[in-house]
């Protein structure tokens, strides 16, 4: 019976391993990888998987950076960076599966045919195929003792669009061998595209256009090509080159424990590092050095590089090419060669396939997406203005932009030096003018004389204080030119981009002097003329507080609106508090420092600043981080000045983020010091819980974090909001007097609500007197009836949706 007790245990280890297989890393000889299941690196850095693309009509092989979706900071995170069957997917079916069969090939089965992945010559009887924590895919035979005998063949040495650190690009020069990348024909059909990328036999880094040199990066020299700028927007990216006897390649590395990076080429040609745009061989709408240059023709009624996405249905000659594995940016090429060309778009669904029009009728009905060439005197038919949108260009944008070696300056036109000769004449007439009225009135009477004396006096006075107020400006704050801003910023490049708030994107730049820098740039919609924006200056430049984001210059150059602030390293405490692995790096003592920081901050603006400042939208992510973790409250583009003898007013422009925002403010407009104490009480609750104030909390009725605060603290389970990485570091004391702070600053009333000098005693422990017992909180919804009538509430009374980032009202 022993040996019966023996065999049955082998047979169910056996099978137990065939089922369960798919929970590792590996593939062993005789074993399958099926629809829903997956191989997940050792470390769970990566996973390969079944997937489809075009609803669930035919299955990929890939594998993707092993990201929960919430994780995904861009949107390149979620694609795969490698596919095995790019160019042969397979009829969905869930009986799909990739094998390792009993001659050690990798095949890919649809159920009546396979497809053999692994490309070498001959046979391994005791093979396996082991995905790693590089994202390298390696099948290898082995000895009997299991040890490696020799590696048959591995996925980073068959790229697809993607290069991962430790990935080459280049050639072996003994085989032949090439490794290069290839783009996909379009955002949704991952089958080789025209563009490549590889090293050519001049050891240059080179990009080809349907076999066409398109862009050369020059010799490699001193850590970088002659022809790029820099290799990296990350400065824990390592870039190299190899060469040796037997190969030239390119690879990189990343310092650290920083994985998650990754090199693309997408279906316009354009090289992007992780989600950036660049930064090097673009050449279709920022033309950088090492772009070839190639015959167009010259259509001089439009400009060809412009166009305009169009969701209607279009008439006219039509001519459809044979081609539909064409790109989107091939079909534009077309496009552009013929001076007769109307209008072009896509063919598939996916993006793939080329038809151009002449003599161009635009219909109302929505139809597809048709792409017109810019400019006043496109060669169309009638086209119905009602039709027409705002301008959206071609992803991810093939408008032309001013190359980062010369930006330009808005007020750069040909009408520049006709303004100088205006404004010459002008004052030159004005002043002849007033000579002749001052001579007539002197004439008329020595009363008349001084009257005129007294315009011109106060002319002059008012000259005078305009000039003043320029250099009380420039006393305290530094007026930069716009082309240094554009020169620091890489001209505005997507890479440099940092975020985007209601008033305009923000950008990170180096000074001349290195100094890093964040530098806002207001849109032309932001709603604020040159006055307005030269207050805020002058209010900011003047708040100066250790909790406050320090205002360093300005640039007031034509049409430009921009702020420049001082560099904070570790971005916004959004970026850390609601993310799953971030926010293990806020242990309670960071977190409570920050709370007393911004409490600080808010007092000072409230309290001992020249005026009472209200900052209408304090939020998680307005609070900056330094080095250290220290909190600087920041945006002031939408604060509200107080004389010292105002306590309230009212307001029909109603500006901020829901959530955040106090009732009597969202609802009727009337704002206080109150507003932000209401503001701090939630972001308080958010630091202590780690949750969104503005997420459900309940799964019977609309239970927000204000409200599921104030149910723990009446069931006194208020310990139970703590978030869970803080148990073990957090004190519970510090944690209950802040769940009570937060929960006063909260209240319906403003009246109930304490003043900052309250909470920051409260906070600090420094007030002798028991804090009150909360009552009920703003915004709190016990009943799912009560959400529709807030919500048209909040409707009726909010004027102006100005970044407002949440339209669910609690």
């Amino acid at each position: 019976m022993a040996w019966l007790q023996i065999l049955l245990f082998w047979c169910y280890c056996c099978f137990f391993i065939n089922i369960s297989y798919s929970q590792t890393d590996t593939i062993y000889r005789g074993q399958s990888l099926r629809v829903g299941e997956k191989l997940e690196s050792a470390n769970k850095e990566f996973r390969l998987e079944f997937f489809s693309l075009d609803a669930n009509k035919t299955h990929y092989i890939g594998i993707f950076y092993n990201l929960p979706s919430n994780m995904t900071l861009f949107s390149d995170d979620s694609r795969p960076v490698w596919i095995a069957n790019r160019d042969n997917p397979i009829p969905y079916a869930s009986g799909n599966n990739l094998t390792l069969d009993d001659e050690g090939k990798l095949k890919i089965n649809d159920g009546t045919d396979s497809f053999i992945l692994s490309s070498y010559n001959g046979t391994a009887r005791n093979a396996s195929a082991t995905l790693f924590d590089n994202g390298n895919f390696v099948l290898v035979e082995l000895e009997t003792n299991g040890s490696v005998k020799k590696t048959l063949w591995q996925s980073f040495e068959h790229p697809t669009d993607t290069l991962l650190p430790g990935m080459k690009i280049g050639r072996n020069r003994i085989t032949g061998e090439n490794w290069s990348l290839t783009s996909w024909r379009s955002e949704d059909e991952p089958a080789s595209g025209s563009f490549t990328i590889g090293i050519d036999s001049t050891d240059q880094l080179t990009i080809w256009w349907e076999g066409r040199v398109y862009w050369m990066s020059g010799r490699w020299s001193n850590g970088t090509f002659s022809n790029v700028s820099r290799i990296s927007h990350y400065d824990y990216v390592n870039m190299s080159f190899v060469s040796t006897d037997d190969e030239r390649y390119m690879t990189y590395t990343v310092s650290g424990t920083r994985t998650l990076s990754r090199y693309t080429i997408d279906s316009f040609g354009l090289i992007k590092e992780r989600g950036a745009a660049g930064p090097f061989g673009v050449c279709f709408y920022k033309p950088s050095a090492g772009c070839v240059s190639e015959e167009s023709i010259e259509c001089p009624v439009r400009n060809a590089s412009l166009f305009e996405r169009m969701q209607n249905s279009v008439t006219g000659n039509r001519f459809r090419f044979e081609n539909n594995n064409m790109s989107l940016f091939d079909c534009k090429r077309e496009c552009e060669k013929n001076c007769s060309c109307g209008a072009f778009a896509s063919i598939t669904a996916t993006g793939t396939g080329c038809e151009i029009w002449s003599n161009v009728s635009i219909l109302s009905s929505q139809d597809q997406d048709v792409y017109i060439p810019g400019g006043d005197s496109v060669p169309t038919g009638n086209r119905s203005t009602s039709t027409v949108p705002s301008t959206i260009s071609l992803p991810p944008d093939l408008s032309p932009a001013p190359s980062p070696a010369t930006p330009m300056s808005p007020d750069s036109s040909p009408r520049t030096s006709i303004k100088w000769w205006i404004w010459l004449i002008a004052a030159v007439g004005l002043t002849i003018l007033i000579g002749l009225s001052s001579l007539y009135y002197l004439l008329r009477g020595k009363g008349k004389a001084k009257a005129t004396a007294l315009l011109l006096l106060n002319q002059s006075a008012n000259i005078a204080k305009r000039r003043k107020t320029d250099k009380k400006m420039s006393q305290d704050v530094q007026l930069y030119s716009f082309e240094s801003l554009a020169i620091a910023t890489d001209n505005f490049s997507l890479g440099n981009k940092l975020g985007e708030g209601g008033f305009g994107p923000v950008y990170k730049g180096e000074l001349p002097d290195e100094q890093e820098v964040a530098i806002k740039r207001l849109s032309t919609s932001s709603g604020q003329g040159l006055v307005e924006f030269k207050n805020e200056i002058l209010l900011i430049a003047k708040l100066q507080h250790t909790n406050l984001v320090r205002l360093l210059g300005y640039c007031t150059q034509g049409e430009e609106r921009i702020l420049v602030y001082e560099y904070m390293h570790n971005k916004s405490l959004d970026f850390f508090l609601f993310d799953t692995n971030k926010k293990e790096l806020l242990n309670w003592d960071t977190r409570f420092k920050i709370i007393e920081g911004v409490a600080q901050g808010l007092l000072y603006l409230h309290k001992y600043s020249r005026l009472t400042v209200i900052h209408r939208d304090l939020k998680a992510s307005n609070i900056l981080l330094d080095s250290d973790m220290n909190p600087k409250i920041s945006d002031f583009g939408m604060a509200r000045i107080f004389g010292r003898q105002e306590s309230e007013a009212n307001t029909k422009r109603i500006v901020g983020t829901h959530g955040y925002m106090s009732p009597e403010y969202a609802l009727r407009g009337i704002v206080s010091t109150k507003t932000d104490v209401f503001s701090f009480g939630v972001l308080l609750l958010e630091i202590v819980s780690g949750k969104k104030s503005n997420s459900c909390y309940d799964s019977e009725h609309p239970l927000n974090l204000i409200g599921l605060a104030w149910e723990l603290w009446r069931e006194e389970r208020a310990l139970e909001l703590i978030d869970v990485t803080l148990i073990e570091s957090c004190s519970r004391d510090e944690v209950m007097r802040c769940i009570h702070v937060g929960l006063l600053c909260v209240q319906d009333y403003a009246k109930d609500r304490p003043s900052m000098s309250s909470v920051v005693s409260m906070l600090t422990n420094d007030t002798r007197q028991t804090p009150p017992l909360p009552e009920r909180p703003g915004f709190f919804i016990e009943r799912g009836d009560q959400r529709a009538q807030i919500s048209e509430e909040v409707e009726r009374y909010s004027i102006n949706g100005l970044s407002i980032s949440e339209l669910k009202a609690r």
